[in-house]
């Protein structure tokens, strides 16, 4: 799971890469084809007596049963993982999808199902053109034994997490994991480790603009790259946008001190922004997220008041935790780059606002969310205490007949 802000272009899109289910099947498949050659290696190294002991006949049954086993369970759990994706965005939101394709338990089961299918087949295949001598049989018998314990750990692991897979449960327990961390960093290192841009923050007169560089949800924002582009101790960058803002190509996004108009360019280079909301540094997307779950429950062909309910009481605890995370009072690492702090009243409506819409008939709804908002207003961050009294206060439901 993403943890850190401050890391670079570079190692996000490495991470992303690695989240990918293809990544971690392909990985799998080429240990897979490698393992016969390295079979092969180690055959001299054992002794005649046990070569001779195991010809290639007494492992080819294994393999081929663990070739056409494998590729039956690999189809069926491809399958069950399919629908269970489309069952949570049916029933949750579409943005669930995304977040259940990032599962590492399901993409380390299917890496093994499919790089034992790729082995065994291997095998088949090098045992079958005569091109392993057969005193490797030992050696692939023995690498055969450890495929083997581990499909048995894959499946055990499997059939717990079948028992959830795609159910709501599971459904806002990972949505919920997956919107902390940027959460709860947001509140230690306020304004991504920049500089805070408030109302106060006088911008300089000789500031040039800053505009957007294409299109897009803006996802990440790479500190360190731009503030080792800004070489000079006077430039400076005011950016008023942040992660999770749409922005048009061309459209002013902040201003700049210090730099060309090349240089001011070439800085938002550094700016990864794509047709998504992702949950990088975006701290409020996973509250929004949550909420769409909850106005989804909410409908009238759903009507599923409990599941609004247990929203309510996990966007209550992230907020919570988000009050009693300390922040970091050491000087901010990007002082040059000026930035807006993620503002409580944004975590209070994006959690809370379509509830207290959508939920506006439904008492049960209504009374825990009054409760939420409560407790919140007790907490020890005044700007998120007073968001939530004034979501109290002027929230839809307060109109009710």
């Amino acid at each position: 799971m993403f943890q850190s802000l401050s890391v670079s272009k570079t190692i996000l899109k490495l991470l992303r890469f690695s989240r990918r289910l293809w990544v971690r099947v392909s990985l799998m498949a080429l240990l897979a084809v490698i393992a016969p050659a390295v079979a092969a290696l180690v055959a001299p190294i054992i002794p005649e007596g046990i070569s001779k002991r195991f010809d290639p006949s007494s492992v080819m049954p294994i393999l081929t049963i663990l070739a056409s086993g494998m590729l039956a369970v690999s189809t069926f759990s491809l399958n069950v993982m399919v629908s269970a994706h489309r069952a949570a965005a049916a029933q949750a939101t579409p943005r669930a999808h995304r977040i259940l394709m990032t599962d590492t338990t399901t993409q380390t089961v299917l890496a093994t199902f499919i790089g034992a299918f790729v082995y065994s087949l291997s095998a088949i295949i090098l045992f079958k053109s005569n091109l392993i001598a057969p005193g490797t049989s030992v050696t692939i018998l023995g690498i055969t034994v450890i495929v083997v314990v581990l499909v048995i750990l894959a499946m055990l692991r499997w059939i717990g997490h079948l028992s959830d897979l795609g159910s709501m449960d599971a459904t806002l327990r990972a949505t919920e994991a997956e919107a902390r961390p940027s959460l709860m960093q947001t509140r230690r290192t306020p304004a991504l480790g920049g500089s805070p841009l408030t109302d106060a923050t006088v911008l300089p007169t000789q500031a040039i603009t800053v505009a957007a560089p294409m299109t897009g949800y803006v996802q990440f924002i790479d500190l360190p790259s731009i503030d080792t582009d800004m070489k000079a101790e006077a430039a400076a960058l005011y950016l008023t946008t942040v992660p999770g803002n749409f922005v048009l190509k061309g459209q002013t996004i902040g201003h700049a001190t210090g730099l060309s108009e090349d240089a001011a360019t070439d800085l938002m280079q550094h700016l990864v922004i794509g047709d998504l909301r992702t949950f990088e540094q975006d701290g409020a997307y996973g509250l929004l997220v949550l909420s769409e779950i909850a106005s989804r429950a909410l409908s009238p062909g759903i009507n599923d008041p409990g599941t609004a309910v247990e929203v309510i009481a996990r966007q209550q605890r992230l907020l919570w935790d988000w009050a009693h995370t300390p922040v970091n009072d050491d000087p901010p690492p990007y002082p040059n780059i000026f930035m807006q702090e993620l503002s409580a009243d944004s975590l209070i409506e994006s959690a809370f606002a379509s509830i207290a819409r959508d939920g506006a008939d439904k008492v049960e709804v209504i009374t825990f969310l009054q409760s939420a908002l409560d407790a919140l207003t007790d907490g020890p961050h005044v700007g998120l205490a007073q968001a939530a009294r004034d979501m109290k206060n002027h929230a839809p439901f307060q109109q009710r007949d």
